[in-house]
């Protein structure tokens, strides 16, 4: 649990991050995105299918500057450092949920399948303290769980300002470049064992990986791609409830370890 609640400091830095980092992100960085599948999108007006999203801890700040006030919510770990990171998700207007999917997080296991009913989920599945860019099995259980499909992005910047924490924490550079790719929608099949589960873990980490070297790459090059959105601030409520199943748009979608019926 959590023994107290925020410092003033912890809630200034939310404040103020909620206002200075969209506004860096849109007009200081040249800031763009591409999808493999583009029903993802949180800020299309038509989006309505939730997912877990999952990118790496090092790219908390390209993430929250570019998801606010976007029906989501955010894991945050009961770390001593989640407080900062909580305080800034919360003042742009996203859920958050502390816990752990593993370790003791009944609590926030049940929050998260609550909230799935009405918002998409981020989770840093190497976090709070690494190894750096190993995934936890925390997402694949979730997503097995809940039945809801995880969307792995692949984040790179040109020449970023690294600092001295165990995942190597990246901000971007003023007038630098900095690509983000969403990978496909990823389903597991709730009938896959433990060995399956694992090898499920083991793809994931590893397109996380592939999509994080090609946005690097896109990053450094500068050359186009198929599809690719600059960064705009978009706006829509924190909540979305459906009434009535929803029209099914086309899109792509992987299914891991589908077993065939008897």
């Amino acid at each position: 649990m959590i023994e107290q609640g925020p410092t003033i400091a912890q809630k200034l830095v939310g404040k103020v991050s909620a206002l200075v980092v969209p506004t860096l992100m849109e007009n200081l960085v040249d800031f763009r995105l591409a999808y493999y599948d583009r029903t993802v999108e949180l800020g299309r007006p038509i989006f309505n299918e939730h997912v877990i999203f999952v990118f790496w801890h090092e790219y908390i700040s390209v993430a929250l500057g570019y998801w606010g006030h976007l029906p989501l919510t955010v894991l945050i770990s009961q770390h001593r450092d989640g407080e900062w990171v909580s305080q800034v998700a919360e003042s742009m207007g996203m859920k958050v949920v502390r816990g752990s999917t593993t370790r003791g997080g009944s609590g926030a296991i049940r929050q998260l399948k609550r909230n799935s009913a009405f918002t998409s989920i981020a989770i840093t599945p190497d976090g709070p303290t690494g190894p750096r860019r190993e995934m936890a099995m925390g997402p694949i259980y979730l997503a097995k769980m809940l039945q809801i499909p995880i969307v792995p992005i692949g984040i790179g910047m040109e020449n970023p300002k690294r600092l001295n924490t165990w995942d190597e924490f990246a901000l971007p550079r003023p007038f630098s470049k900095c690509r983000a790719i969403f990978g496909p929608k990823i389903r597991i099949d709730r009938r896959l064992g433990r060995q399956e589960l694992e090898a499920t873990r083991v793809n994931v980490q590893n397109l996380i990986n592939d999509l994080g070297k090609r946005a690097e790459d896109w990053s450094l090059n500068n050359y186009g791609l198929v599809g690719e959105r600059p960064f705009a601030r978009v706006g829509r409520r924190n909540r979305l409830v459906f009434d009535k199943a929803p029209e099914k748009p086309q899109s792509r979608t992987v299914v891991i370890g589908k077993r065939s019926a008897a």
